[in-house]
C-alpha cells in the first residue's frame, strides 16, 4: 500500500490550494480515505472524510465550509480542496487509509499560510 501527496505550499492568508493523494496497492474504490493534519507542537488530527461512493463527506468544524474532499476512483486519488485560508491551517497535511484492519499514512505535504 502506497499513499503520496502533493499539492502543499506557500499561500497567503485567504488563498487557496488542492492537495492529491495518489494511492496504489489496495482495493480504492472500496475505501474510506481521510486528510489529517499536524501542526507544529500539536497532535495531529482528523480533518475530512469520504467514503468509497464518494458521499456523504464529513468535515471538522474548523474547516466545514472552506474545505472540500473529494475523490477520482479512477485515478485512485483524493483530493482536498482547501480555500480560504487562515494562518491556523498551516500544517503537515496526511492521507489515511484503513484497509484489512492495517493503518496507512503517506508521507504528508507541508502547507503554510502567511504574509
Amino acid at each position: 500500500v502506497q499513499l503520496v501527496e502533493s499539492g502543499g505550499g506557500l499561500v497567503q492568508p485567504g488563498g487557496s490550494l488542492r492537495l492529491s493523494c495518489a494511492a496504489s496497492g489496495f482495493t480504492f474504490s472500496s475505501t474510506d480515505m481521510n486528510w489529517y493534519r499536524q501542526a507544529p507542537g500539536k497532535a495531529r488530527e482528523w480533518v475530512a472524510s469520504i467514503p468509497g461512493a464518494g458521499n456523504p463527506t464529513n468535515y471538522a468544524d474548523s474547516v466545514k465550509g472552506r474545505f472540500a474532499i473529494s475523490r477520482d476512483n479512477d485515478k485512485n486519488t483524493v483530493y482536498l480542496q482547501m480555500n480560504s485560508l487562515k494562518p491556523e491551517d498551516t500544517a503537515v497535511y496526511y492521507c489515511y487509509a484503513f484497509w484489512r484492519w492495517t493503518s496507512y499514512w503517506g508521507q504528508g505535504t507541508q502547507v503554510t499560510v502567511s504574509s
